[in-house]
This record gives structure tokens, C-alpha cells and sequence, in this order.
């Protein structure tokens, strides 16, 4: 072994059965070992992983990087064990088309209430609406715009719809046929958001922010798509939001606790459209790549 030596490690996927192949074929140099594989702790250069165990660091002293294995990094830099050494997500403009298209299908899905065919198909019901279909009468707000809120708005543009992208300050580059705002200004422009499409990262600013009072400034029977952070919505805030009528759906992709339990009663609401975290995923060659960019930079700055 003498390449950098990483370990695959995560309480949730099984690391090695999705990218042993993708790092023997696109990076030979590099040795990529379960923990139990691991016979020199001491020669571990790395670990990559997405929700890592509280402990997951602790066996390996000499580690010079973590790496994600998609955007958030928000487990890791919660993880006890995590020693002062850089962490790297994944920034594949792939993953942002993924997200882009899903979006865009749920910005519709609400929009058209495709919900409603379905039900009205499984009473072999010819129910047809016309007149609010155009894409000028839905106003969609997007919150964030990282790369995954940029490729959002950009797509929701190119389908005609008006689009309000929010950020924490003004971007560099605008976006054009965006309207953008600040969050100072956020309260005003829920006002009119008829669907509001999440795309934040967490921070101790964005925990918690979907909840009953930023519903409440929203126009009665909005929607709600989220895709940023289980931990920005109030669970229980949006079931009674829903119930109230005060929105008219929501499809969520992420949540506070996941894998979502059984009893929760997101599963059986009739106006929700839940997905597993799936929105986007980055592709196994995006992730090597990524550890292969992160490493050379390290060594890059070792080197100066």
C-alpha cells in the first residue's frame, strides 16, 4: 500500500459494497478498508463517510481529512470524535441537475395537484380541470441558493414560473429572471410564495425555521417542498398546518430522524409526498474524485 490509505465507515450505508469499485476503478492508487480491514490504525490517512458513528474516529491517530460522501456535512461535524482536520463534501454539478429536475417535478406535482388524478383514477373517474395551469399563476420561492438552489431556480425559470430566490446576502452573480432577496425581507415575500422550495443548509439559524409561524405568513393553501435539512421543519407544526388547511400539501425528501419510523405519522398523511432522501445523489465517481481533489490539495499545502 502505497497510496493514501482511507477507511469507508457510517452507521447507515454499507460504504464499501457502493464504492470498493468505483475507488479500484478510478483511483488504483489509493486503499480503501472497512474498519475491519484496518490492521495499522496509525497508517489511516482518511475516512470517508456520511453519518459516522460517535466513535468513528477515535481509532485512527493520524488522520489528515474526512470526506463526505454528498453535500451535508452536518453528522459529521456533529460527530464527538471528530479531530480539527478538514472536512470536504461533494460539489458534483450532476448532483445539482438531480435536484433541479425534483424539484421541478414536485414545484408541478403541486401546482397541476397531480395527486388528485391518481386518486381520481383509482375511482375510474374522468375528473378534468381546466384554467389554472399556466405556470404565470404560481409563484415559487426558493430559500438558499448554493449550487443546488441556483440549478433549482434556474429550471423553475425555464418552465416560466415567476421565481423569488432568497439568500443571506446578494449574490455576486444574479440569476437571471430571479427576483432576489434577502432574508431580512423573508416575511414579505412568504406573503407571495404560493409553493416555497427548501434548499438551505443547517445552521443554527435555519433549525426549526419551518414551522407554525413561517406557515402562518404564507398564503392559505400554499405548498411546501422540502429538500434542505430534516432538522429545519417542526414535524408537528406542518401536520397542523396541513390539517388547518393553511397548506394545501407539502412533499418532504428529508427528515429529523431517518430512516423515518414506521410510526410516524408523516407516512399515512393524505397530503404529503414523502421520499427517502433521494432528491439527488451524487455519482460514485463524483465522490472519488472528490477524495482525489482533497488529497492532492493537502498535499499541495503540506508541500508549500
Amino acid at each position: 500500500m502505497n497510496g493514501p490509505i482511507g477507511v469507508a465507515t457510517c452507521s447507515v450505508l454499507d460504504m464499501m459494497h457502493f464504492f470498493a469499485g468505483p475507488f479500484a476503478e478510478y483511483a488504483p492508487d489509493i486503499t480503501l478498508l472497512t474498519p475491519d480491514q484496518v490492521t495499522d490504525p496509525a497508517a489511516v490517512d482518511f475516512v470517508v463517510t456520511f453519518k459516522p458513528a460517535d466513535d468513528a474516529f477515535l481509532p485512527y491517530p493520524n488522520l489528515r481529512a474526512v470526506f463526505s460522501v454528498g453535500a451535508g456535512i452536518d453528522a459529521i461535524m456533529e460527530c464527538p470524535s471528530l479531530p480539527d482536520i478538514p472536512v470536504f463534501r461533494v460539489e458534483d454539478p450532476d448532483q445539482a441537475l438531480q435536484m433541479a429536475g425534483f424539484a421541478a417535478f414536485h414545484v408541478i406535482w403541486h401546482h397541476r395537484r397531480m395527486g388528485d388524478f391518481l386518486a381520481a383514477q383509482a375511482r375510474a373517474e374522468w375528473d378534468r380541470r381546466v384554467g389554472d395551469q399556466s405556470p404565470t399563476l404560481r409563484r415559487v420561492t426558493v430559500i438558499g441558493f448554493g449550487m443546488m438552489g441556483r440549478a433549482i431556480a434556474k429550471a423553475l425559470i425555464a418552465l416560466g414560473y415567476p421565481i423569488t430566490v432568497v439568500s443571506r446576502s446578494m449574490p455576486a452573480e444574479p440569476l437571471t429572471g430571479a427576483d432576489h432577496q434577502v432574508v431580512d425581507t423573508l416575511v414579505t415575500v412568504l406573503g407571495r410564495t404560493d409553493i416555497l422550495v427548501n434548499v438551505l443548509p443547517l445552521t443554527p439559524q435555519t433549525e426549526g425555521l419551518l414551522n407554525a409561524e413561517t406557515f402562518s405568513k404564507l398564503p392559505h393553501g400554499a405548498a411546501l417542498i422540502q429538500i434542505g435539512r430534516g432538522r429545519q421543519l417542526i414535524e408537528d407544526d406542518l401536520i397542523a398546518a396541513l390539517d388547518s388547511g393553511r397548506l394545501s400539501g407539502a412533499s418532504l425528501d428529508v427528515f429529523e430522524e431517518e430512516p423515518l419510523p414506521p410510526s410516524s405519522p408523516l407516512w399515512s398523511h393524505p397530503a404529503l409526498f414523502l421520499t427517502p432522501h433521494v432528491a439527488s445523489t451524487p455519482t460514485h465517481r463524483a465522490v472519488v474524485e472528490n477524495v482525489t481533489r482533497g488529497l492532492a490539495s493537502l498535499q499541495s499545502n503540506r508541500a508549500r
